[in-house]
């Protein structure tokens, strides 16, 4: 049945009529328009889907609507860029650094380090690592992607 189900997505506050057992992906990105998270698995195990909720990155995939209202923040891909369109530090160093290759996986990854790079600004290689564990690539840029996070944690360093 659905319901009018208010989300805070991106710091702008958005209301869609779904069924509230609807993931969460699907709502972003057929009813907001949100492309950045994309459907790879469905089981939440690949991390294509990612976006962060309230800082911590989480699979939207099977995540119901009805567990991420009542202020939850929910930052996708596009929420990352600023209003004058200056991309996030992670999203430029993954530019800087080529860490994508067919795009897949992108969205995981960067979620991932920004979340990550969040809770540790100083986080060495194991836990830059640690932090893209969930997040499938089968093109082989983690590497890439690696060296990214690590160039912003050394931005980050004071001197």
């Amino acid at each position: 049945m659905e319901a009018d189900v208010t989300l805070l997505v991106n710091g702008r506050q958005h209301t869609v009529r779904v069924d509230p057992a609807t993931p969460l992906l699907y709502v972003l990105r057929d009813q907001l328009q949100l492309n950045g998270p994309k459907f790879g698995c469905g089981l939440m195990q690949c991390g294509a889907c990612m976006v962060m909720l309230d800082d911590v990155a989480w699979p939207s995939c099977q995540l119901p609507v009805h567990d991420v209202t009542g202020g939850i923040r929910i930052t996708t891909l596009e929420g990352l860029v600023k209003p004058d369109g200056t991309l996030h530090p992670v999203q430029q160093a993954f530019v800087d650094e080529q860490a994508a290759q067919c795009g897949f996986c992108l969205n995981g990854m960067v979620m991932s380090t920004v979340a990550t790079l969040q809770q540790y600004p100083q986080a060495d290689e194991e836990t830059i690592r640690n932090g893209m564990m969930r997040v499938l690539c089968r093109c082989c840029v983690q590497h890439r992607a690696i060296r990214a996070a690590q160039k912003v944690v050394t931005a980050n360093k004071k001197p």
